[in-house]
């Protein structure tokens, strides 16, 4: 069942007092970009490749880059860069403009906040927009229980964190994740992601005390997709046995994979790991970091088969393009660090709560997680025909405004991710912003914002199936 967002969103802030010498220098909110892709020049642009000469010259070079162009305004479906192209963006910043770029609930919220104080560290001086965000999220996350809510700035901040609170709570080291799951960059949330490269490479040692289990992927799953569920859930048993169930704090699982490929699990298999998690007293963590805050059409992806996690984390979307992270939990565990053992300077920033109110706000009536489906609806629509004509294509999956396909050597499931980055290659040559992800590096996963114009939306997909069929 999708959570009531009209009971628990705050109100719109009160206009601006016309005295006030700040508002009165608040600057006006730019017109929205035209929303349609134009293209006045080769991608990228002579503006971008000057600017991206200066970036090789004051960079490093581990800072990857999908698209070198320059971005200078952007808003609904459309990134406008400094050259004046007009770019359909199937990205939302990964999966963060959810609700736009430049939405002017985020906007004015951050504005208003921005005109009276930046920054106070919440754990010095307190301010009631972090206490809001926290009540939203309490409200919100799935379950009736009491819980509490701690925020910080970063996807990985929130995982690592639930892990210290989990590890708190049960007095036990471990920590078991899957197969193809991506946790973040810090050094625990490294050692808790699957892939080696780029992410891993040349970084060890990593943390210990972390231990993996099949992820219940259907398309690759060695027996079929028929038996995927229960044979995944047998597969996390024995390696509890293994390792011993009393030694381990937390389960954490994505309830749709983000960076693995967009992999949403076999039916039966989340329920499955909350009956284990719960028989042997395991902190079950959901990372809805990529999938939550509406993305797949329901406020978190948990909701899809009714888990009630015991940890819940946020990020992304939730602070509608400026940094803000949250983990939300049970009060009994919340409760289980000691005063200070929590927290950091920036987490909780009051401009990232402003906006994050916002993003409340636009979602309250339920119309961007209905255009999350109906995004959803148009994408199958367009891509599973393709999919039916092109064996390449071996799956066309996902939740919501998350979809992918997985590209495959024809015949095969043998990953092709030459043919994935053809393919985003030539979407790119045309102004549509598309990603890679996979842990093979064969997926192209799509994330319009929810905002989104449908008539752009097929536009981009026009050019998608185009770059599929001149690729492969």
């Amino acid at each position: 069942m999708t959570s009531d967002l009209a009971s628990v969103v705050p109100p719109s802030p009160d206009p601006a007092d016309p005295a006030d010498p700040a508002a009165l220098a608040a600057p006006a909110a730019p017109a929205a970009p035209e929303q349609r892709r134009i293209l006045r020049t080769a991608l990228p642009g002579p503006r971008s490749q000057a600017l991206q000469r200066r970036r090789e010259a004051a960079l490093p070079g581990g800072l990857g880059v999908t698209l070198p162009v320059f971005v200078e305004r952007a808003g609904g479906g459309v990134l406008v860069d400094v050259d004046g192209n007009h770019l359909i963006d199937l990205a939302s910043g990964i999966a963060v403009t959810s609700v736009g770029a430049s939405a002017p609930a985020v906007v004015s919220r951050v504005q208003e906040q921005a005109a009276r104080f930046t920054h106070t560290c919440f754990l010095v001086t307190e301010y009631d927009g972090y206490v809001e965000v926290a009540e939203r999220l309490n409200a919100l996350t799935p379950g009736d229980h009491a819980k509490r809510t701690a925020l910080f700035s970063t996807g990985a901040e929130a995982v690592e964190n639930a892990v210290k609170i989990a590890r708190a709570a049960t007095g036990r080291p471990g920590v078991v994740v899957f197969d193809h799951a991506y946790h973040g960059r810090s050094m625990m949330t490294l050692a808790m992601t699957a892939k080696e490269v780029p992410y891993k490479t040349g970084f060890g040692p990593l943390p210990g005390e972390v231990h993996r289990a099949p992820y219940a992927y259907p398309l690759r799953w060695p027996g079929g997709p028929e038996g995927c569920a229960e044979q995944a859930l047998a597969a996390l048993e024995e390696l509890l046995e293994r390792v011993g169930p009393e030694t381990v704090a937390a389960v954490v699982v994505e309830p749709v994979q983000g960076e693995g490929g967009f992999v949403v699990p076999a039916p039966g298999f989340l329920p499955g790991v909350r009956r284990i998690a719960r028989r042997y007293g395991i902190v079950l963590v959901a990372d809805e970091v990529q999938a939550g805050m509406g993305r797949t059409g329901t406020v978190f992806a948990s909701e899809h088969e009714g888990i009630v996690p015991d940890l819940v984390c946020t990020a992304k979307a939730l602070g509608g393009g400026l940094p803000l992270a949250a983990v939300t939990g049970r009060a009994e565990l919340m409760e289980a660090v000691r005063p200070g053992g929590l927290g950091g300077t920036y987490a909780g920033n009051p401009l990232a709560c402003a906006a994050a109110l916002g993003v409340f706000e636009m979602l309250a009536d339920g119309s961007l997680l209905e255009r999350a489906r109906r995004i959803e609806r148009l994408v199958r629509d367009r891509l599973e025909p393709l999919a039916a004509e092109c064996p390449a294509i071996a799956e066309v999956r996902g939740r919501g405004a998350m979809m992918a396909i997985e590209l495959v050597r024809p015949g095969t499931l043998e990953p092709d991710a030459e043919l994935a980055r053809a393919v985003a290659a030539r979407c790119h040559a045309e102004g549509v912003v598309a990603l890679v992800c996979g842990t093979y590096g064969n997926v192209i996963r799509l994330l319009p914002p929810l905002v989104i114009p449908e008539d752009l939306l097929a536009e981009g997909l026009d050019v998608l199936v185009a770059a599929v069929r001149s690729a492969s």
